[in-house]
């Protein structure tokens, strides 16, 4: 655990001995912020003219409110970036499926790519076989076409 820390602080004239857990600085940094509020209040005319107690309720008041407005915008803030890292992981769950899905288009391409040149041999082999029948150039025909020229 953290050394307590004591440091002397100025509120409203008055020095005070602050003891915490936080650094000088954030000790400092508080006393600041009741000098400030307190600041605000005695530039009004009104404020002058109250008792002490309700000074002190006011500033108390003021506090609180300025305490629950923070609070209220950090857990805005909190579920603003809850539903960011939900929307990021959303997007990376669709990249992914996007990925394995390209991956599969591509491998589907590729197979589609190799069975099409195979047809286009098979093709390419079938066109020869066919102009070579129809030309008299295949072995097999050249007998029968000789065959039926001997006979006639």
């Amino acid at each position: 655990m953290a050394a307590k820390n004591d440091t002397e602080v100025i509120i409203d004239g008055k020095v005070y001995t602050l003891s915490g857990y936080e650094s000088q600085e954030y000790l400092q940094k508080v006393a600041s912020y009741i000098n400030d509020k307190i600041g605000e209040f005695k530039s009004m005319e009104a404020y002058k003219r109250i008792s002490g107690d309700m000074r002190s309720t006011l500033l108390a008041l003021n506090i609180a409110d300025d305490y629950f407005k923070a609070k209220t915008q950090a857990e805005k803030l909190e579920e603003d970036l809850e539903a960011k890292d939900k929307e990021i992981y959303d997007l990376k769950h669709d990249l992914i499926s996007n990925q394995i899905r390209m991956e599969s288009d591509e491998k589907t391409i590729k197979e589609l790519e190799k069975e099409n040149k195979e047809l286009l041999l098979n093709k390419t082999r079938l066109e020869t076989t066919l102009e070579d029948a129809l030309l008299g150039e295949i072995p097999g025909a050249k007998k029968n076409n000789n065959s039926n020229n001997k006979k006639s």
